[in-house]
């Protein structure tokens, strides 16, 4: 089976997608076939040596994809998803595309078209993203193996057997990002009070959430021991955590963030 690719739609997402694919060697340049309406977007893209074309109806006639990836704005979807419908012979569809599930992708291909639907976060555009996927019934095995290894390109990549899952997923790595940002914003803030100066405490903080998140993710231990081995009795960092920790108030301010992140998703879905 060939393992051409289209890429449809080719903004920041799409082409730290395609970038992964490529510079990993997982595709060949000649591999890829990039739709692309806008000239300078075409133009970034074609600097990887892949195919590009403004529109669908440019693509080879006897072009047979073994996937499809769609990165385009949520409302455009309807607009830009039948253009496609020949190709759901032999590709499987990917949707990167927020709030849009499956059945409604269904509805402008065919319900017996294998659709993956994916929810990625920021941190993809520079590899280490979380990528999540939800895959209907028609899409075989060998084949989520196949885009699993080119979504693995641009980060870790977990799958879930309930769709509705994917708000929680929103909830926690897809608005995860912004959470992280903001405690850096705060801790930054803190520093100042504290005494230190804007850049050194913003330094300070960037580098500290980036260190400790490295460590979480090479340890073999838990963030639960991690945070235990850092903590001596009485000390500063003891005295800290007492604040956050007490009466649970940073877990339960977290779980309330992220509980408005998945009613909100929810909401969005049926909108």
């Amino acid at each position: 089976m060939s393992d051409r690719v289209i890429l449809v739609g080719c903004g920041n997402m799409g082409f730290a997608m395609l970038k992964g694919w490529i510079d990993s060697g997982v595709l060949r340049p000649d591999d890829v076939h990039v739709v692309e309406p806008a000239d300078a977007l075409r133009e970034r893209a074609g600097g990887l040596g892949v195919h590009i074309v403004a529109d669908a109806g440019s693509l080879p006639a006897d072009l047979k994809p073994r996937m499809v990836l769609i990165a385009v704005k949520p409302q455009v979807m309807a607009q830009i998803l039948p253009a496609y419908a020949r190709f759901a012979e032999t590709a499987s569809f990917v949707s990167v595309a927020a709030g849009i599930p499956v059945a409604l992708l269904e509805t402008y291909l065919d319900d017996k078209t294998a659709i993956i639907r994916c929810m990625p976060n920021t941190p993809a555009a520079i590899g280490k993203g979380m990528l999540v996927t939800y895959r209907n019934a028609n899409v075989n095995d060998e084949d989520a193996t196949f885009v699993a290894d080119l979504l693995k390109t641009s980060g870790q990549v977990a799958s879930i057997a309930d769709e509705s899952l994917m708000d929680a997923v929103t909830a926690v790595s897809g608005s995860g990002p912004a959470y992280v940002f903001h405690f850096i914003e705060c801790l930054t803030d803190a520093g100042i009070t504290a005494g230190l100066e804007r850049d050194t405490a913003a330094l300070l903080a960037m580098q500290t959430v980036y260190g400790a998140g490295a460590l979480a993710a090479a340890s073999s231990d838990s963030p639960s021991k991690l945070r235990e081995q850092v903590t001596s009795p009485n000390g500063t960092t003891a005295a800290a955590l007492a604040v956050l920790m007490d009466d649970n108030r940073l877990k339960n301010l977290v779980e309330d963030a992220v509980e408005a992140a998945k009613t909100r998703s929810i909401e969005l879905g049926k909108s």
